[in-house]
């Protein structure tokens, strides 16, 4: 099987930053495109910023210019800077990746770690 485990959340008020890790370990051939998405209650959970293997990125339009991804494929590590945090971030941030086994390929998912921006 595949984990990801996720950390750097917390508590922050606006304007401050925090860095979302997420590291992926288990057996794996290779590791694609890794993600974060971030739900908040009631609500859809949404795509965040996503990176693939070759490094070429995609945010949503709400965090551009403020949210920065970045992976260390030698420590199979994926990471969120988030800057200019606002209020309206406050939401549970998952880590997602697609993750090619010998069994088939397919898509894993963190924990959640809560992101709170307070005003």
């Amino acid at each position: 099987q595949v984990q990801l485990v996720e950390s750097g959340g917390g508590l922050v008020q606006a304007g401050g930053s925090l860095r979302l890790s997420c590291a992926a370990s288990g057996s794996m051939l290779r590791l694609n495109a890794m993600a974060w998405y971030r739900q908040a209650p009631g609500k859809q959970r949404e795509l965040v910023a996503a990176i693939a293997l070759g490094g070429s990125t995609r945010y949503a339009d709400s965090v551009k210019g403020r949210f920065t991804i970045s992976r260390d494929n030698a420590k199979n590590t994926v990471y969120l800077q988030m800057n200019s945090l606002k209020p309206e971030d406050t939401c549970v941030y998952y880590c997602n990746a697609d993750v090619s086994r010998w069994d088939g390929r397919r898509d894993y998912w963190g924990q959640g770690t809560q992101v709170t921006v307070s005003s």
